[in-house]
């Protein structure tokens, strides 16, 4: 059980993370069945895209069932009073509702305890709202208005897209991330940096359809260009802010890269030694890809020499700083504003919490249209509270594999559905489908409002959230 939040008689010091929680949905197809299913040669899949498993989430489950299932249960692991938040802010880009917000909707787990007064609200820009909704919450605490309570940031979607080739690019988690003063691992000070610009990447216009507007290629370049922009400006502020000598990869311990498909990390990874080999080409370490002196990052954007040089060159270096934070994105897939912290929550699930311990740890986040940041932390004390939590390569192995012919039924029913009024979900809640602890839909009637119930867990409940909970959430067994 966490201590209470810190007193308010002083400015906050050691922002950082507390707790943590992630919603891994219980349904997945396997991507090399997928490639016998598509038609598609072996590997296409799960080398081309170095995708193992998709998350499938059917038509019991939306943006505020997922929401509502990683928040109650980090609440209950962790033994945190809902009296102890303060703000409250969710970063998402499935939208089913163009007012309500979801975090409106997750109020309803605070009405048992009476607190009304939590600051924030949804933020959306494609997978960079989670972000968003962090340094927000940074921000605040940091802030003459913080009130000495913790700050709760979600972040989560239901990545789905039409048939064709990006299909196998989906996936679907939702994260919550406790922040406060004074925790265990705390976010490095005034050395996070930012790009933005207006490029038409990925899009969704339509909004009578789950389904994006995507220009691959351009995407691909635009997180490239984006990573150039920031990693530079990130390494000048280590030099600035933390007065380090010539800044490079080696400054920081792990890297984590928002993952739409874990091929496209690699090469992201392989770009910072681009990056670094631009800054010091003369340097010996080099040597072997000593060919490219002179090159500029313009000329290179789609160049797939200097990208496989650099790959190669870094190929160990990947293993060791950058592989241990891919578990969820190579066996749930893309979930957009939750993919950068999965992979910071199977970094800290995957390293031992004594190797993790005064390691700095780099997270690039990216969202199209784009809005693109880096910024790191640094594990300051003992974390295994937290590790034990996550326990995710347990939790992927209790998982239900689903056919492709299922994936694609589930998806044309999500087709059939969205946006539907007077609508009775027909997804069967049981064990296969559901995790106990997890929140379903059980009815959108006929002015839209939706409500859920919550499969029995069998831990202790908290805040009486286990009966009915102010606003149609009740618990069923299964």
């Amino acid at each position: 059980m966490l201590s209470a939040p810190a007193s308010v008689s002083a400015r906050a010091a050691n922002v950082g993370i507390h707790a943590y929680e992630v919603y891994v949905p219980k349904k997945f197809v396997d991507q090399a069945a997928l490639e016998k299913h598509d038609n598609v040669s072996a590997g296409k899949y799960t080398i081309g895209l170095g995708q193992s498993k998709m998350a499938i989430c059917d038509d019991r489950e939306d943006i505020n069932s997922i929401c509502l299932t990683v928040i109650q249960n980090l609440i209950e692991n962790y033994g945190i009073s809902y009296s102890d938040i303060g703000r409250l802010e969710v970063g998402t880009e499935t939208i089913i509702d163009k007012s309500k917000s979801v975090k409106s909707v997750l109020m309803q787990l605070f009405a048992d305890s009476g607190n009304t007064e939590i600051e924030g609200i949804d933020t959306t820009n494609a997978c960079y709202g989670g972000t968003n909704a962090l340094f927000n919450s940074i921000n605040w605490i940091e802030s003459s208005s913080w009130d000495g309570r913790y700050a709760l940031v979600v972040a989560g979607d239901i990545a789905v897209y039409s048939k064709g080739a990006a299909r196998p690019t989906g996936g679907a988690a939702a994260v919550a991330i406790l922040l406060g003063a004074d925790a265990p691992i705390v976010f490095d000070v005034a050395t996070r940096s930012t790009h933005m610009e207006h490029v038409y990447d990925f899009y969704k216009p339509d909004l009578h359809s789950e389904y994006p507007e995507v220009d691959g290629p351009l995407s691909n370049t635009c997180y490239i260009k984006a990573l150039d922009k920031v990693y530079n400006r990130y390494l000048g502020k280590l030099a600035r802010v933390e007065d380090i000598p010539n800044p490079s990869m080696d400054s920081a311990n792990y890297f984590v890269f928002h993952s739409p498909y874990t091929k496209l990390v690699s090469k992201a990874f392989g770009r910072l030694a681009f990056n670094d080999f631009l800054r010091n080409p003369d340097h010996a370490a080099y040597e072997s890809v000593s060919q490219f002196k002179g090159t500029t990052h313009e000329a290179t954007y789609g160049n797939r020499d200097v990208e496989k040089a650099f790959v190669d060159f870094t190929k160990d270096s990947f293993k060791k700083k950058v592989a241990p934070s891919l578990l969820l994105a190579k066996n749930l897939g893309n979930s957009y504003t939750a993919s950068v912290y999965c992979g910071l929550a199977s970094l800290l699930s995957s390293i031992a919490p004594e190797t993790l311990l005064n390691k700095r740890i780099v997270l690039f986040s990216y969202g199209s249209g784009l809005a693109a940041s880096m910024f790191s932390m640094t594990v300051r004390s003992d974390i295994s509270t937290i590790s034990r939590h996550l326990n995710l390569a347990q939790r992927l192995e209790t998982r239900t594999e689903i056919s492709p012919d299922e994936m694609e039924a589930i998806l044309k029913l999500r087709e059939k559905t969205h946006n539907c009024r007077d609508y009775q979900p027909v997804g069967t809640v049981d064990a296969k489908n559901f995790e106990k602890g997890t929140f379903y839909l059980t009815k959108v009637d006929e002015r839209f409002r939706r409500t859920y119930e919550r499969v029995v867990r069998d831990a202790p409940k908290v805040n009486g959230v286990n009966g009915v909970n102010g606003n149609g959430c009740v618990s069923a067994t299964v």
